[in-house]
């Protein structure tokens, strides 16, 4: 008797098991009632920029009745975006605002969409991440305080920020670049530009700030300051330490197409970006000048004993 029990439960088993894994295929064969699930990874409720609001989109494969929802990690709803409605076959998109059912802005952290239909609900694994952490700005530097702005010519400015974002440049309180989006440290170079047309030769105090992936900008009063001088024409190096007779080379900048140069007695013309000369023979201080259309700019060159 306890044989035939011991049989009857093992084929019991294997029936069950046999059919758990039919519905389990068969489930696997019926699309998805929704695709192409596009969804806002990050937004600043409170940034009041374009990246303000989260966006759900979603493709329809037949009409259907809709609650849409969003949870927060435990699952639990905060904000309800539609509830019974009736959409076509295609795409539909749905916003939230950042904002509970309550009307508080939602707590920094992850939350999902839930999609309710007629006769099947999911739980969209797209993350949507609110936050309103503004980024700061731990310190910026020019590579050097000036400049001759022309074709190929920057200025190098390294940035620290206190996370991931757009590095940006501001002139007068205006943005006038931004930089791609990067890791907490780097580096944006800046041309001389401000919207496309060049300034004019003087002292400019430019501001940078950071724009994270969620909107969130800098304020002004948290922006760090560089002072930089454009020029007409400018050198890479104030200053060239180098042996007697040794051959040395300086950075020139400018937008002619040559420039003369004159250093202890001698002189020439060149056009390249790196000017390549032969220091005096004697040791001692000299000056280098470099000339172009009446603008000059200067270099001391210090020659050492051989």
């Amino acid at each position: 008797m306890q044989r035939v029990l011991s049989t009857v439960t093992l084929l019991g088993l294997l029936v069950a098991t046999a059919a758990a894994f039919v519905i389990t295929e068969h489930l696997k064969l019926i699309k998805s009632p929704i695709s192409g699930a596009r969804v806002t990874k990050a937004f600043s409720p409170v940034c009041g920029c374009a990246e303000s609001r989260a966006s759900i989109r979603l493709k329809l494969r037949h009409p259907n009745r809709l609650t849409v929802t969003i949870l927060d990690s435990s699952r639990r709803t905060v904000a309800t975006l539609a509830t019974d409605v009736h959409e076509a076959k295609g795409y539909v998109t749905f916003r939230w605002n950042g904002r509970t059912d309550e009307g508080a802005v939602a707590g920094n952290g992850s939350y999902q969409a839930q999609i309710k239909l007629a006769r099947r609900t999911i739980l969209l694994p797209n993350k949507i991440v609110v936050d309103t952490t503004t980024p700061a700005v731990v310190s910026a530097s020019a590579s050097r305080g000036y400049f001759a702005p022309g074709a190929g010519h920057t200025l190098a400015i390294r940035y620290v920020f206190s996370e991931d974002a757009h590095p940006v440049v501001y002139l007068g309180g205006r943005r006038i670049s931004r930089g791609r989006r990067s890791r907490p440290s780097g580096v944006i170079k800046w041309n001389g530009l401000r919207h496309g047309s060049p300034l004019p030769v003087g002292r400019y105090v430019l501001e940078i700030g950071a724009l994270d992936l969620a909107g969130n900008e800098t304020p002004a009063d948290g922006r760090k300051r560089v002072v930089v001088f454009l020029r007409d024409l400018a050198l890479s190096q104030a200053s060239v330490r180098v042996g007697a007779g040794a051959r040395f080379s300086i950075g020139v900048e400018t937008a002619a197409a040559t420039y003369t140069w004159r250093l202890g007695g001698k002189h020439g013309t060149a056009h390249r970006k790196a000017l390549r000369l032969r220091a005096p023979s004697r040791h001692g201080r000299y000056r280098l000048v470099v000339s172009e259309h009446g603008h000059k700019a200067y270099a001391s060159v210090i020659v050492g004993r051989k």
